[in-house]
């Protein structure tokens, strides 16, 4: 996902997309585990995605503050 998209997303709604994130990214990590390997490249996609989503939470929390 595109940060600009992120940023249109309410708090409630990058709260939910968190989770389901991270959900994918257990999931990426049993299927490695279970000899099943994922595309290496989900990895890094996810991850980048959950740090896109912490750094607009972190900039709506910072704008709610202000």
């Amino acid at each position: 996902m595109k940060a600009k998209e992120l940023r249109e997303k309410t708090a409630d709604q990058l709260h939910e997309l968190l989770i389901e994130k991270r959900r994918e990214q257990f999931n990426l990590r049993m299927q490695a585990g279970s000899g099943q390997p994922p595309r290496s490249s989900d990895f890094g996609e996810v991850r980048r995605d959950i740090a896109r989503i912490k750094l607009i939470l972190g900039e709506k929390k910072m704008g709610d503050a202000a």
